[in-house]
């Protein structure tokens, strides 16, 4: 008799999770503190998963995407990697500042991307983080270093 009841509640986990998963999907929202204020980018909460080139702790931080060359062409070459990447949405580009939405294959999650060309530094500064959830095993972390690895591979515009 045990078992039937371990089965119902079985049953009743696997029905519920998927239900679960897309009502917290389709209720997230685009935060409120997105974009560069005083060349920073918005901090890291206090969650696993978000990186930024600007975070202050090991947890969160990652290297800064240097570039050689002109700053324009950078966020040229920047935005040709993101048409790239699947499931990602370029939402807003205006000037040095760019914001990206992710979107996960499975639940359609939403992840906020963020790159902010830092022209004096000569770096490009990110900030990748999930909207909903507290962990993102590792998501947000992989999504940057691809992005990295993909910025690199693309050769400098030369003047003809």
């Amino acid at each position: 008799m045990w078992w039937k009841i371990l089965l119902i509640v079985l049953i009743l986990i696997l029905i519920g999770w998927p239900a679960t998963m897309a009502i917290l999907s389709a209720t997230s929202r685009q935060p409120e503190n997105l974009g560069v204020h005083e060349g920073r980018l918005a901090p890291c909460p206090n969650t696993p998963n978000c990186v930024s080139s600007q975070a202050g702790d090991d947890a969160h931080r990652m290297a800064s995407i240097p570039f050689d060359g002109d700053a324009d062409e950078a966020m040229a070459r920047l935005k040709a990697v993101l048409a790239t990447q699947p499931r990602t949405t370029i939402i807003r580009a205006d000037g040095d500042y760019l914001h990206a939405e992710c979107a996960s294959l499975l639940f359609r999650f939403v992840d906020d991307v963020e790159f902010w060309v830092d022209r004096v530094a000569k770096v490009i500064h990110f900030r990748s983080a999930s909207r909903a959830g507290r962990s993102d095993l590792g998501v947000n972390r992989k999504r940057m270093e691809e992005i990295r690895k993909a910025f690199d591979s693309l050769p400098l515009a030369r003047p003809g």
